[in-house]
């Protein structure tokens, strides 16, 4: 008896499929614009974006000139953004922008093509070239619609992508030092610090900083030993005032030492050979 139901339902499940496509195939191939279009409103208001998207796109240049063209492009737009497809949403809500600027979807349409260039970001491994683009983009958008209902949002959006450009410069700095490219690394974790003074990282880059900057020391030839040992106490004597309570302050301050003890030799190398 199940398997006779489930032959039944499988055979009408069937049949519904076919009968919508050959629905759909119908309305596609059909001359007639009002009917496509308030077919394409059907299929979007059900959320089936692929085939409203379909249809919208070929309704656009038929559209032209009329009341319904605005709705359809921004619908449009927003069809390739439900379907997750966030550079062709990007591209065709910037355009309906500059085609419509004083539409009452104007703002929304901002909104959402910065949204779409902010799910278009890349991971923090990756290259940030589009990162950067969604930030000016979000700026440009706060800058417009400084009381819009989205504001919180974009800040938001903002916020995220500005803390995944710090998760990417600290890595980056912190890469030099693991490569062993010393003087790289000490200037990395340097820029890095100015870059992102609020950053939870500063301290372990501070440290790191120290480290790269000791062995930068022990690794130079002798004419320039002096001047790197008294960089990594100068170093280490900041970051003792910036994290007294620091959990590398015991490794940091055997870096010191060890500086303080390279010092003195040289100074006594200087002094014989006088």
């Amino acid at each position: 008896m199940n398997k006779h139901f489930f032959k039944i339902f499988l055979f009408w499940s069937i049949a519904l499929v076919f009968t919508a496509c050959s629905d759909f195939q119908k309305i596609l191939k059909s001359d007639n614009v009002d009917k496509k279009y308030e077919a394409a409103l059907k299929y979007y208001d059900k959320k089936d974006y692929y085939k409203a998207g379909i249809l919208l796109e070929e309704l656009i240049p038929l559209l032209k000139g009329r009341p319904e063209s605005e709705r359809a492009q921004f619908l449009f737009a927003n069809t390739n953004y439900m379907q997750r497809d966030y550079v062709l949403s990007a591209y065709y809500f910037r355009t309906f922008v500059e085609t419509y600027p004083r539409s009452e979807y104007a703002e929304e349409a901002l909104f959402l093509h910065t949204k779409s260039l902010y799910k278009d970001s890349p991971s923090f491994n990756l290259d940030q070239t589009n990162t950067y683009t969604a930030l000016e983009a979000i700026q440009e958008y706060i800058n417009r619609y400084p009381t819009s209902k989205y504001v919180k949002e974009a800040n938001e959006m903002y916020d995220d992508l500005n803390d995944k450009l710090e998760v990417k410069a600290f890595q980056s700095a912190k890469l030099y030092h693991q490569l062993r490219r010393y003087q790289s690394a000490v200037v990395a974790l340097g820029n890095f610090q100015k870059s992102f003074p609020s950053s939870e990282f500063n301290e372990e880059a501070a440290f790191l900083q120290i480290e790269s900057q000791f062995n930068l020391a022990r690794e130079s030839v002798p004419e320039k030993q002096r001047e790197r040992y008294f960089e990594v106490v100068a170093l280490y004597q900041g970051f003792v005032d910036k994290y007294p309570k620091s959990k590398f302050l015991r490794t940091a301050e055997s870096f010191y030492s060890n500086s303080q003890s390279q010092l003195e030799k040289l100074r006594f190398s200087v002094s014989t050979t006088e």
